[in-house]
Formats: C-alpha cells, structure tokens, sequence
C-alpha cells in the first residue's frame, strides 16, 4: 500500500478541550513534568487537577513524566509513574489505585490504520486493573485492559487485553505464569 500523507488529516479528531487549554498544558508540562528536576508530586498532582485530570491520594509522579491529555487521564490511590513515562492520552486512561509504571512505560492509545492511503487516526482507551505493575520500557497499545494484580515485564509489548492475576512477557507479551 502506497501512502499518502499529503492527504491525512486529523480535523474530526476531538482533543477534548480547547486549544488554548491544551497550549497552556503545554507549557505546563514543559516546566513541570518534563524536566529531571525534583518538582514535588503534590505539585503535580495538582497542576494534573487544575486540567481536568482524576488524580487519588498519595500518587508519586517522577521526574520526565509525559502526559498528553490529562482531561483524559483517571488515576486512582497511591499510583506510581516512574521517570520517563509517557501517557499518550489521546482517549481515556485509567489507573487503578496501588499501580507502578516503571521508568520508560508507555501508555498508548493512538495509532494509525496502516490499510488506508490516509494514514487515519485510530484511538481507543487503555485501562490498568488495580495494583498492576508496567516494567521498565514496557509498550501497552490502544484498547487494551489488563486485569487487577497483573505485572508486565520489563520490556513487553502488549497488544491485547491480559486477565487478572498473572505475568506476562515478550513480543507479543503472552502469559508466563499466574501470581
């Protein structure tokens, strides 16, 4: 299939919020997320509030996070996002409380349907059961669900929905054994 990129456009796709909400995010984000400096998570945790994000109580957010739409983004109690995540938010995420995101995770709910010249956006939500752990460098696709008490390790792809209680690994990640 030949592509052609001078005809894509992303016109329908709703951001969720007005532009200028989304420019200032940016900006928000550039001086408090992104950078390795030791910006208190309390901090954060607000400034994610202030733009629509559900944020629980006693959530650690480290240096370098990146979280594209936080009025697309629930978190629940006591969540960890380690340094370098990246949450592209482009439809809803959800975190179930007692979740770690190890460093380099990311959350992705966007891609691009390969079948057509116009490269079309597709998007679909990510949800992470509660207390479910994400590895270091670990790719989680849109649509996908993993199941309460669920770990993913280091360095997986995950590219459908896991069950609850078990550890998956690999490319694809597939089950390894049940916790």
């Amino acid at each position: 299939m030949k592509r052609d990129l001078s005809t894509y456009s992303s016109a329908d796709f709703d951001r969720g919020a007005p532009r200028w909400k989304e420019s200032l995010w940016w900006l928000v984000r550039a001086f408090f997320f992104l950078p390795h400096l030791p910006f208190p998570s309390s901090l954060k945790v607000t400034l994610l509030q202030m733009f629509g994000a559900e944020v629980g109580e006693g959530v650690v957010i480290r240096p370098g996070c990146s979280i594209s739409f936080p009025w697309r983004l629930k978190v629940g109690d006591h969540v960890w996002l380690g340094e370098d995540v990246l949450i592209l938010s482009l439809a809803q995420v959800t975190i179930g409380s007692h979740s770690c995101l190890s460093q380099r995770a990311f959350i992705c709910t966007g891609s691009h349907d390969q079948r057509k010249s116009t490269f079309d956006l597709i998007t679909a939500p990510v949800t992470l059961g509660e207390s479910v752990w994400i590895g270091a460098q670990v790719f989680v696709s849109p649509g996908v669900t993993l199941g309460e008490g669920s770990t993913v390790a280091a360095g997986a792809v995950v590219t459908k929905d896991q069950a609850a209680h078990i550890l998956v690994a690999g490319n694809p990640a597939s089950k390894k054994g049940d916790l």
